[in-house]
């Protein structure tokens, strides 16, 4: 719905037809959309236009942004430790345990 918005203004109808669920459902949809003030409603005659915000939708934007790449130093940070703590190769036997073994 969000896609369809950023193109322009549509009913509710409209935002409804490529989904296979009812148009309640989209409003209500709609409704929290706008009441997290992503979306407005206007009047024009008989109908009444969805409208993207993009201030709001622009500063939901940033802090995902802020917190996905919060998230991305963490888990590098994480690679780098289990790099550092992975388990060595086997070393292998002095010599004497290594005839030792062969002789058994």
């Amino acid at each position: 719905m969000i896609a369809r918005l950023s193109r322009g203004p549509a009913t509710v109808n409209e935002l409804a037809e490529p989904f296979s669920i009812t148009v309640q459902a989209v409003s209500k949809h709609i409704q929290v959309l706008e009441t997290a003030g992503l979306v407005t409603r206007t009047r024009d005659a008989q109908r009444r236009p969805v409208h993207l915000a993009p201030a709001m939708l622009a500063r939901l934007t940033g802090w995902i942004d802020h917190y996905r790449l919060d998230h991305e130093q963490r888990f590098r940070r994480l690679d780098t430790l289990l790099a550092s703590t992975s388990t060595p190769e086997r070393p292998t036997p002095p010599h004497h345990l290594a005839a030792e073994e062969q002789e058994s």
